[in-house]
């Protein structure tokens, strides 16, 4: 069998038509510089914040995603999930926060432990545009207090990045799902009204209301739009300390400048929000996938997972669809730099190489061409690298200890330059 098995694998490696696999795609130059910058930004953001970095592992035991809520779309429909080798039952992340609920669990940081983090995460979901199954996300959690004020700073904390990169088409929507000893009552009333709608509803809302009446108010069907306006509110249901939180939480963004409006039926799309829950939306996009990131508070999460009963509230913004958000602002472009020095050589000993790195040990991009190609080949290689600086040297140069430099755009000439020289030279040369 494992012969078998051999065989046809050298025979699949011998195709020369494979391609990503669905809802996947490479990221290349230069996207993959936008895509780093971008992180880097929110990096920047988050530790001035006093945050720091958590990496943690792509795949987890499955119970620790099955804690997101089994009626939600992410565990009953889009997890990838597998059995690997030892018999363990393991699934890749859909999303870091019960990663970060399952770490804190498991290490007992200092409270509040504040935390970002960035990378991929994976979803068997319908590959559209600005939705991948293999998608990155960066974000922010604070597990350790229930104060709402930490709900004002994590919601500017987003706000203040979509700023950095220039998005100004960005609108904030906030709820509050209260506790959860507030829900009964409302399921209930949400449960009748559904059921006194039903025949209204599309056959996808209708499932999903058997199961989980609230993540009904998350559907973005136009069959369902008319029904879920006219749907019972749970802001009119919660507790006076849940009531208290939100209007403190809504005080704090009016303070710091950062413009909201109330959603109340923003829900979002996992079962372990409570009190405060946001979501972003960017207007550029289409209006049935225009969000770029959301979160709230789970201060349950962490207990089911094993952990203290520590409240938490977190975000996540989805790079992809923020990178098409500054498309359609024409803001955060893509920055392709190209080689500072092309060093050109066709002597036969190591001249070449070793100017390359003393060039790049200084600081300066620089590249040259392989392959013992001739001087005329290595020039137009040197032009099409967008180099500013051409070093050349042949033979009479290595026998003078010289070095040509040449300018490549301004159709300048060329200057012959001491070898002890040229770093001194070239720094003078570049902007």
């Amino acid at each position: 069998m494992l012969a078998v098995r051999y065989q046809y694998d050298r025979a699949t490696m011998a195709r020369s038509d494979f391609q990503t696999p669905p809802g996947t795609r490479d990221l290349t130059e230069p996207t993959s510089s936008r895509v780093r910058r971008l992180v880097a930004l929110f990096a920047e953001e988050a530790e001035r914040a006093g945050f720091g970095q958590i990496v943690p592992p792509m795949f987890e035991d499955v119970g620790v995603f099955v804690r997101l809520g089994e009626s939600s779309d992410v565990v009953a429909k889009e997890l990838y999930s597998f059995t690997d080798k030892g018999g363990r039952d393991l699934a890749l992340r859909p999303e870091f926060t019960a990663s970060v609920c399952r770490s804190f669990a498991q290490t007992r940081p200092l409270l509040p432990w504040k935390t970002w983090y960035s990378g991929p995460s994976f979803r068997y979901d319908k590959p559209q545009k600005g939705r991948y199954r293999q998608f990155d996300q960066v974000g922010a959690e604070v597990i350790g207090s229930d104060d709402p004020d930490l709900d004002t700073e994590l919601i500017a904390l987003a706000w203040r990045f979509f700023a950095k990169v220039g998005l100004r088409d960005v609108a904030l929507s906030v709820n509050s799902l209260g506790d959860f000893a507030d829900r009964p009552a409302y399921l209930d009333a949400l449960g009748a009204y559904l059921r006194s709608n039903a025949d209204a509803l599309s056959e996808q809302s209708r499932a999903t209301m058997a199961t989980n009446p609230l993540r009904v108010l998350d559907s973005k069907r136009p069959q369902d739009a008319a029904v879920i306006a006219e749907a019972p509110i749970l802001l009119d249901f919660l507790s006076e300390s849940a009531a208290v939180a939100f209007e403190r939480v809504t005080a704090g963004l009016k303070a710091l400048g950062v413009p909201f409006q109330v959603a109340p039926r923003l829900v979002r799309g996992l079962d372990y929000y409570t009190r405060t829950t946001f979501e972003f939306a960017a207007s550029g996009l289409d209006a049935a996938q225009n969000a770029v990131g959301g979160g709230g508070r789970y201060d349950g999460l962490v207990e089911a997972l094993g952990g203290p009963p520590e409240p938490g509230i977190g975000f996540a913004l989805g790079v992809d669809r923020t990178l098409l958000a500054c498309d359609a602002e024409a803001s955060f472009p893509a920055e392709r730099r190209p080689i500072d020095v092309w060093v050109v050589s066709t002597t036969a000993g190591t001249e070449g190489i070793e100017l390359v790195e003393a060039l790049r040990n200084d600081g300066i991009r620089a590249d040259r061409a392989y392959g013992g190609r001739s001087m005329k080949a290595q020039m137009k290689v040197a032009d099409r690298s967008g180099a500013s600086i051409a070093l050349i040297m042949g033979e009479d140069e290595a026998a003078a200890g010289t070095v040509a430099v040449r300018m490549l755009r301004d159709g300048g000439g060329q200057e012959p330059i001491d070898r002890s020289r040229v770093l001194e030279k070239v720094r003078s040369l570049l902007p």
